[in-house]
């Protein structure tokens, strides 16, 4: 009896549950901040890209920083936010867990080094493969502009490596 019912029941499948969305913290905020600096007239970053606030380069309708451009603190706290999301929308692409420092370090490396160069850098492909150790080992690889070495680039990794191995 209690077969047959069970026979007679609909194919229930086991459904996998969307990983949990992280965001940065206001920690990890206010590093970035600390990191990029407030510029409330646009200037050619260390790249030649003309960069606003705290570091935006593009306005959230899409339009490119240009010379000549200002903006307030205020509004270069809501083109960070608004940044902020594509950043986080990156690294929450990583297959692996990732404690609160980890993400703060993560999002403040893809802030600087743009979406692009994270989901195509080694440092992803190590820890999307389970090698935290080794993902870490690359954060200071990232220390160039144009080929050259920066040496505010390579306190930023730094501080973010000693930050991605730091236990909550």
């Amino acid at each position: 009896m209690i077969l047959a019912r069970l026979k007679a029941q609909p194919e229930f499948h086991i459904q996998q549950f969307a990983k949990i969305q992280q965001v940065t913290s206001k920690a990890g905020i206010d590093r970035i901040c600390g990191y990029e600096g407030f510029e409330n007239e646009a200037y050619p970053d260390s790249g030649g890209v003309w960069t606003i606030g705290f570091g935006t380069i593009k306005y959230p309708n899409g339009v490119r920083v240009k010379k000549g451009d200002k903006c307030t603190l205020e509004q270069a706290k809501a083109y960070m936010a608004y940044d902020l999301k594509s950043f986080e929308n990156a690294v929450n692409k990583v297959k692996v867990q990732l404690n609160q420092n980890q993400f703060d370090a993560l999002v403040s490396l893809t802030y600087n080094i743009g979406v692009s160069a994270f989901l195509n850098s080694t440092l992803l492909k190590k820890l999307n493969a389970g090698d935290y150790k080794g993902a870490a080992e690359q954060f200071p690889r990232w220390n160039k502009v144009k080929g050259k070495v920066v040496n505010g680039l390579t306190n930023r990794r730094l501080s973010e490596k000693k930050l991605f191995e730091k236990a909550l």
